[in-house]
């Protein structure tokens, strides 16, 4: 745990961007129960926290991906976000739609970017990876070079940094979940029986959501 990440994971508690709660366990889109749900588009109403992602986010973003061109949000959360990052080192802004538009020009693009650009994508939240991923090949079949990906946050499953090896794309959150839990701990957020049972939900998401529901 670095400072950064810790100092993240802070503020996602403190401006409620992240929420646990074992007893009464959140229920996400998917359907399974979680002991924690993530909104980071909450941190964008605090201009303290948001001034402070925002640079974190370049920087990393400066030290690995240093030859990036242009910035590419991911809809709808990594929108604000990757134009904040894309203003703040004057390149262009695009974004990537989960699916394209089913009228007009039919975009899943939405933006100009430059035929073989380099561009890093910007999340808020990496959880399956899907979303991400699937913004990641809508760009690459529209000929653009995708040298990373960066996001604020991410619940650390095997399964999904499995799925960014097996598709060739780095990525880098600024924090994670290992983090957020000690964090949690230490800030009397949560209690040391509470992080234990949050723990075996992050070794296997599904089969704790599966016990939750029987």
């Amino acid at each position: 745990m670095n400072d950064t990440s810790a100092k993240i994971a802070q503020y996602l508690l403190e401006c409620e961007a992240v929420k646990l709660n074992v007893d009464e366990p959140f229920t996400w889109t998917s359907g399974m129960r979680s002991p924690i749900y993530c909104d980071n588009r909450v941190t964008l109403s605090y201009p303290n926290i948001r001034q402070y992602i925002t640079n974190e986010l370049v920087k990393v973003i400066l030290q690995h991906f240093g030859n990036v061109e242009a910035i590419a949000g991911v809809a709808t959360a990594g929108i604000a976000q990757g134009a904040l990052i894309a203003d703040k080192m004057n390149l262009p802004f695009a974004y990537v739609r989960p699916e394209p538009k089913k009228h007009g020009l039919k975009n899943s693009i939405e933006g100009h970017l430059e035929a073989g650009a380099k561009v890093v994508v910007v999340e808020d939240l990496i959880s399956t990876g899907k979303s991400s991923l699937k913004a990641v090949e809508d760009l690459r079949e529209n000929g653009i070079e995708v040298v990373g990906l960066v996001s604020i946050f991410n619940y650390g499953f095997a399964a999904a940094d499995q799925k960014f090896k097996d598709t060739n794309c780095h990525y880098i959150s600024l924090s994670n979940f290992n983090v957020l839990a000690e964090v949690a701990i230490q800030t009397n957020y949560i209690t040391n029986l509470q992080a234990e049972k949050i723990a075996l939900w992050s070794k296997d998401p599904q089969a704790w959501s599966d016990l939750i529901g029987a």
